[in-house]
């Protein structure tokens, strides 16, 4: 772990473990499966309590379809709302097609979550299990896996803050971050004057070479760049804490009694729009399809689940069907302990 001035100097590997030359576990993949793994055991809990219409085999069930929809539905996104050329991205490198290559980044969250919609429609259509129920429980355990997908953005050094105001450059505060990679946007002159310092003053790549000894810890070069970079908000501890914990606890509040199916679902969209609106002003801009005006595109969207999870809740508040759930007291089921009798009316 490095410092400049006060910021911390992100150095960390986006790969966990280096399998091969050319293969290894990335901390991206890792927090995947660490999302789901952890929506698997609430919902494993939940469906023994009597808080859920899923039954424990359903359970696995739903996570898989789960991460196919997340996944598909994730990459595709972010071709769509970011990097269109992605679709006509072709290669003689596998996985040949732009879209499919994982490897390189890139997952937009509401992607994933139209993803993991479609495919949990189809799931409830083949159980036979309300489909706003489901909706439901799929908003409830998201917020792990969105919390760790932040994380993993952070050590993977993507998504960048917005750089503090002028007045805190000269002594920045111990949380902002500042990336080495930045020594690409410094002039030319006060790069050469950093080459003396360099272990390998000859290399080829100049801009590459002082990034590389500044994370493997060149002291004389980071004491002497220090203000040459500049020091940024971290905004994915940020959007990690509003999509994660907080986002969570809002969700708990309002499952702590049974609620008509629905409901859930839509305060996930409102709380995770809202949060998503504040986090945007701290995150360095991606110009992306759906900009208007000062609007960028998350925003863009996240306006839009806004107004879908008021629209929801509105709805499912007024349909003539029973609650569900319940975090302190569950709602009672058959006398099997499944799925209510009545459970057409849910559809």
């Amino acid at each position: 772990m490095h410092y400049l001035a006060e910021s911390y100097l992100h150095n960390l590997d986006p790969t966990a473990l280096q399998l091969t030359d050319s293969f290894g576990i990335k901390w991206y993949g890792l927090s995947y499966l660490t999302g789901f793994v952890v929506g698997w055991l609430i919902l494993r809990w939940m469906s023994s309590t009597g808080r859920i219409l899923l039954s424990a085999t359903q359970v696995g069930d739903f996570i898989t379809y789960s991460i196919v929809g997340v996944l598909v539905g994730g990459r595709l996104g972010y071709g769509l709302f970011y990097e269109p050329s992605l679709f006509w991205d072709f290669s003689a490198e596998f996985p040949f097609w732009g879209i499919l290559a994982i490897q390189r980044g890139g997952m937009a969250s509401h992607g994933g979550m139209i993803g993991c919609l479609l495919f949990m429609v189809l799931f409830a259509r083949r159980s036979g299990i309300p489909w706003l129920h489901l909706l439901d429980v799929t908003a409830f355990v998201a917020p792990p896996g969105l919390f760790f997908g932040r994380m993993a953005n952070f050590i993977n050094g993507e998504l960048w803050g917005v750089p503090l105001p002028a007045a805190q450059q000269a002594d920045p505060p111990w949380w902002s971050i500042k990336y080495p990679e930045e020594i690409h946007s410094v002039p030319m002159e006060q790069v050469q004057g950093l080459q003396p310092l360099l272990e390998n003053p000859d290399a080829t790549d100049l801009h590459q070479q002082i990034v590389f000894e500044a994370v493997s810890g060149n002291q004389a070069l980071i004491d002497s760049m220090v203000t040459l970079l500049p020091a940024r908000y971290p905004s994915q501890f940020f959007q990690a804490a509003s999509d994660g914990p907080i986002l969570l606890s809002l969700l708990v509040i309002v499952w702590l009694v049974a609620r008509k199916p629905g409901v859930v679902a839509g305060w996930f969209l409102i709380g995770y729009g809202m949060l998503r609106e504040v986090t945007e002003l701290f995150r360095e801009r991606h110009v992306g399809a759906l900009e208007v005006g000062e609007f960028r595109t998350a925003m863009v969207l996240s306006i839009g689940l806004i107004l879908a999870g008021l629209l929801l809740v509105i709805w499912s508040s007024t349909r003539p069907t029973r609650r569900v759930g319940g975090l302190l007291r569950p709602a009672p089921m058959d006398e099997k302990g499944e799925v209510p009798p009545d459970r057409e009316h849910f559809a």
